[in-house]
């Protein structure tokens, strides 16, 4: 029995402990050269979606079932968005993994695209694109605020089955969040988290 146990863990893919039920996303950094210097591109999202219309954001979104790997779906997304082909994006690098404190995972990815004349964005979910040089994040620090987050069971949360019932000490956190001012554009929340780790990174 221990034998088989130990096949099962040893054998399973890479997974985060208890996050199954998150949604999986994937999205890219895309960098571009202009005029000799590597810029970042952004979008603007699309003022017609649901969700978060009008806000700043990388190339990106959920993992299909069709999707291969990770840095496929990032691929996909950049192509769909940016109406480029497979071949005019080129990865360089996997980020890592974001956990935000709400229920998704965001599989991060650095590529370069060939060439950023080809770009014609699909403006059902892109309102515009611009470009930001990298040496700006290299040389600006980002400004910080904090947000705290805690915990609020639901109404029928059986407070009689743990110690201290309702005066239980539930832990709160305090995240950081990253502003960055560019010509009037503020680049803010989970892009910019992202952002910063790259940055962090390649500093």
């Amino acid at each position: 029995m221990i034998e088989k146990i130990q096949n099962r863990i040893s054998n399973r893919s890479f997974n985060l402990f208890g996050f199954a039920p998150l949604m999986r996303a994937a999205v890219m950094i895309p960098l571009v050269e202009i005029n000799g210097e590597l810029h970042v591109l952004f979008e603007i999202r699309a003022h017609t979606l649901k969700r978060q219309p009008g806000e700043i954001c990388f190339p990106g979104g959920k993992i299909d079932e069709a999707d291969a790997t990770e840095q496929d779906a990032a691929i996909r997304e950049t192509c769909e968005e940016l109406g480029l082909e497979r071949e005019d994006v080129q990865i360089i690098e996997s980020l890592g993994v974001l956990i935000p404190p709400h229920a998704s995972s965001i599989y991060s990815f650095v590529g370069k695209i060939n060439d950023h004349k080809k770009i014609s964005p699909n403006k059902e979910e892109v309102e515009e694109v611009f470009y930001v040089p990298l040496d700006f994040f290299l040389k600006e620090e980002p400004e910080v605020h904090y947000i705290r987050l805690g915990v609020k069971p639901e109404e029928d949360f059986p407070f009689e089955l743990i110690p201290d019932g309702k005066e239980y000490k539930w832990r709160t956190t305090r995240l950081p969040e990253f502003f960055y001012r560019y010509e009037g554009r503020i680049i803010w929340g989970l892009t910019a988290r992202i952002m910063y780790e790259f940055i962090s990174l390649i500093k």
